[in-house]
């Protein structure tokens, strides 16, 4: 009897230790970027596009973001063809986690929106690279993140918007 691709893939592990990190890191991301996100007089006295949503909307689309990118990452890890397949996605979500976190620290705590404009420019390329190292997990999963990548090509056109409505942006004070 020959082996077939069916009969050396690794079996699925336990469901709960997945679920466990996904919940882990979208808790961690979701709870810091909050903590960076001031609403304050800075970001009411910006200009801002016609098309941005009110911000009580925004809250809602990232919770629906990160909870399709834990399953999508619950999914992928469950059908890794490889240890090292899965190492790498959990390796690209570690990442793009700590850039997603990096846009609300470069744009409400250091209120540098030229600078997180940059920045979202790395997001995008991050939340692509990342639905790429998931499809060689699985399809269903790389799909799930489509709306994250839709969310953030979004956030980057408004970013541009603000960037574009309020430049110039003051330089880093420095030290007195």
């Amino acid at each position: 009897m020959t082996d077939t691709a069916e009969d050396v893939r690794p079996r699925p592990g336990p469901l709960w230790k997945p679920i466990a990190v996904a919940a882990l890191i979208v808790a961690v991301v979701g709870g810091v970027g909050d903590q960076f996100t001031v609403l304050g007089p800075w970001y009411q006295s910006l200009d801002q596009p016609a098309f941005k949503p009110p911000d009580w909307a925004f809250p809602i689309g990232w919770s629906v973001i990160y909870l399709f990118t834990a399953a999508s990452g619950v999914l992928a890890w469950q059908r890794g063809p490889t240890r090292a397949a899965k190492g790498w996605l959990l390796t690209v979500h570690l990442i793009s986690a700590a850039i997603n976190i990096g846009w609300s620290y470069l744009f409400f705590v250091l209120q540098r929106p030229d600078w997180s404009l940059i920045e979202n420019v790395v997001l995008w390329a991050s939340v692509a690279w990342l639905i790429v190292v998931t499809r060689r997990c699985d399809r269903l999963a790389a799909w799930l993140l489509l709306p994250y990548i839709a969310w953030v090509t979004f956030a980057l056109t408004l970013n541009a918007a603000v960037v574009w409505m309020n430049a110039p942006f003051p330089g880093v004070a420095s030290p007195a």
